[in-house]
């Protein structure tokens, strides 16, 4: 049996689908929080198993009979450290033979805040003894995309990246290499940089929004901390402008840079190009 954790997310959702078309599901099992929120995936056949980040006592019976497990890392910032040491011990003690997490593009050296929680996951996995794989995720190309309204808006997207490039890569072909790292059997020990084929710096990506809605779209580079004071004032959670401040300014260090392809290798085909994130962005 196969067990994707916060199955319930935007990426675990995305993982079921790439995975049912891999393997049966009734091999599959989707821990979630709430299995009353994930009727969509019942309708699927998988396997439904409350499992909570936060709380220990459910994750060993949502392991149980498990062989492989991908744990896609915790959204609260701050408390993955525990949660995620959480999920470990209850894999572990439950006997799951192989663990596959999603962590962050050069995690090991990248000088981004987020690298700190999964540094320290992926000591916990190393220490646990349990066999297990990195997918080391760079960023999102929605990331970006979630800004296009107010940059419509505003006639401009603002950043601090300077001409820092970014190689995103889709939500759905980082679901694609997770899909297909843990259906297969020859994953222990494999350490994954997965990003975008192609890289932009924010002036090419506010040009593209330009190009493609016909509005004035230019992109206004800020300080980071000026940038920060700018999401907290459009009443974005001071943790939230702080993570998203401290990320651009390690791109603009070229901290979410990769041009190794190893994403589209894995999967097998080209990464979804930030033009096709943008137009359907556009389109909803």
């Amino acid at each position: 049996m196969i067990a994707i954790t916060g199955a319930t997310g935007q990426l675990g959702r995305l993982v079921i689908n790439e995975l049912l078309k891999k393997v049966p599901a009734s091999e599959v099992i989707a821990a979630v929080r709430s299995p009353e929120k994930a009727d969509d995936l019942k309708a699927l056949g998988v396997t439904l198993r409350a499992a909570d980040y936060s709380k220990p006592d459910t994750l060993k019976s949502a392991f149980s009979g498990v062989d492989k497990l991908l744990l896609i890392s915790s959204s609260e910032v701050g408390q993955r450290e525990a949660q995620h040491q959480a999920v470990i011990d209850a894999a572990k003690a439950a006997g799951v033979k192989f663990i596959a997490y999603t962590s962050l593009l050069h995690a090991d050296t990248t000088t981004l805040g987020l690298g700190v929680e999964h540094r320290a996951t992926e000591a916990m996995l190393k220490a646990s003894g349990v066999p297990y794989a990195l997918l080391r995720n760079g960023w999102y190309t929605e990331n970006y995309a979630a800004s296009i309204a107010p940059a419509l808006a505003h006639h401009a997207f603002i950043g601090a990246v300077g001409e820092g490039r970014i190689s995103s890569a889709a939500r759905v072909d980082y679901a694609a290499a997770a899909a297909e790292v843990i259906s297969r059997d020859d994953q222990a020990g494999k350490v994954y940089e997965l990003a975008g084929d192609e890289s932009y710096t924010l002036a090419e990506f506010s040009a593209e929004i330009a190009k493609q809605s016909g509005e004035q779209v230019d992109y206004i580079n800020l300080p980071p901390a000026e940038f920060e004071a700018a999401l907290k004032g459009a009443d974005l959670p001071d943790a939230l402008a702080e993570l998203l401040a401290d990320s651009d300014a390690g791109a603009a260090q070229g901290g979410l840079f990769d041009d190794s392809r190893a994403l589209s290798k894995l999967i097998g085909r080209p990464t979804t190009p930030y033009a096709e994130v943008i137009k359907a962005t556009l389109a909803k």
